[in-house]
């Protein structure tokens, strides 16, 4: 096949969503397939193109023999609601109208993979221009997520969304989602369930493995330390603050330390509150490269998987899950719904309440006095991996098909 990729963040930013889509792509190639991702500039989620980017409209390379096509975006370290609205208007434009740049036949098929839904709609075009088929995956749904986050009010702009939304979906030939809860939910929307098909996050155990490095345990000085750490966007999302707090109940155990990594709209803000906090038990690193977060992750003792307590996020299963347990390390989950179920089905770490960060202080205790436990919980998490397979080369191999199936002729 000659599959034609909509993914507005890919590698070299740092991210799930950037990590999905390259997993998916590269085993796609690997399998012998042609692949060209459509994608931005670098700069997620900085909002800072770097300098060998900054004034194109588009740039052709290859990565690991995927044809990688960057697009201009109007990117800004500015986060705010109209920011966003032309972030992600240029991408979609750009994308466009870059697409009539490549061959004009012989794609197979466009995959767009979503949110932002920008990127949906952006393959929906560039399929009917070229009247090949339309899949769609849906990692999030949107607007509804950004309507209970509270960046999406407008009534207007709600309307147009869900319009946007609609349209992308009854024109997709196949869904791809991410979740149960998304599938239930697009369901739910009467979309036909002969067309909705789940591929969860997974996981990669040949880049995600435990490594231990004691030189970086040494600069990091987390030598006879119990450390908690969190990996991710520093976002609304996450609710970090709450961490905080629990960082806060716990300065007095000099054993225990936290380890933010990463980057994020709300990392100052985090910065500012432990320094107000008077907090010295936190280390705020920034981004580390997915082939060295494993690094990391092996020197912790349990790694945090946060998200606000939110309904729209019973449904969601974050990746970082089962990077943490091809580590061998348990998490301390606090989402519920979907993603307490996977983890109390392996076995694989403690489940919180969602922003209760006396549940979080007492589970970061659980697994500190009791580090047989916390070492089951990890080696239970990386069994169940590979028992449910959650490997990324699997799941490539199950989008291969549904791909498959969605070429003219096929059922």
């Amino acid at each position: 096949m000659n599959i034609l990729y909509l993914s507005q963040y890919f590698p070299p930013e740092i991210g799930a969503t950037q990590t999905r889509a390259y997993e998916m792509t590269s085993n796609l190639v690997a399998f012998g397939h042609k692949v060209t991702v459509l994608t931005e500039m670098p700069n997620h989620p900085s909002g800072i193109i770097p300098p060998e980017y900054r004034g194109k409209f588009r740039a052709t390379e290859e990565l690991d023999g995927i044809q990688v096509v960057r697009n201009w975006v109007l990117a800004s370290p500015t986060k705010d609601f109209q920011g966003r609205m032309l972030f992600y208007l240029s991408f979609m434009s750009t994308s466009i109208l870059n697409s009539l740049f490549l061959r004009s036949s012989g794609f197979d098929l466009v995959y767009a993979t979503s949110p932002p839904l920008f990127a949906g709609l952006a393959g929906l075009i560039i399929a009917k221009l070229r009247r090949i088929p339309f899949v769609l995956e849906v990692r999030d749904l949107w607007p509804e997520s950004a309507m209970e986050l509270g960046f999406l009010n407008n009534p207007r702009s709600v309307k147009w969304g869900l319009k946007m939304a609609d349209l992308c979906h009854r024109n997709a030939v196949s869904i791809v989602c991410v979740t149960e809860g998304i599938r239930k939910k697009l369901l739910d929307k009467n979309i036909p369930a002969k067309k909705v098909f789940l591929i969860r996050n997974g996981t990669n155990p040949e880049k995600h493995r435990y490594v231990f490095d004691g030189e970086l345990q040494a600069k990091l000085g987390w030598q006879n330390k119990f450390v908690v750490l969190y990996a991710g966007v520093h976002g609304v999302a996450q609710g970090l603050e709450t961490v905080l707090e629990a960082a806060s109940s716990l300065a007095d155990r000099e054993e225990i330390r936290f380890a933010f990594i990463g980057e994020g709209p709300c990392k100052r803000n985090l910065r500012k509150t432990a320094n107000d906090l008077g907090l010295r038990n936190i280390d705020f690193l920034p981004e580390v490269p997915t082939r060295e977060i494993s690094r990391y992750v092996s020197l912790s003792g349990a790694c945090l998987v946060p998200l606000r307590k939110k309904d729209l996020f019973m449904g969601a299963l974050p990746s970082k899950i089962f990077d943490t347990w091809a580590c061998g390390k348990p998490v301390i989950l606090s989402i519920d719904g979907e993603a307490r179920n996977e983890v109390e089905a392996a076995k694989g770490g403690i489940f919180v309440d969602p922003e209760n960060q006396v549940e979080i202080a007492r589970a970061i205790m659980e697994m500190y006095r009791d580090p047989d436990g916390a070492r089951q919980m990890g080696e239970n998490g990386r069994q169940y991996i590979n028992q449910k397979g959650l490997i990324r080369s699997l799941q490539a191999r199950q989008l291969e098909e549904i791909l498959r199936n969605c070429l003219p002729g096929k059922n």
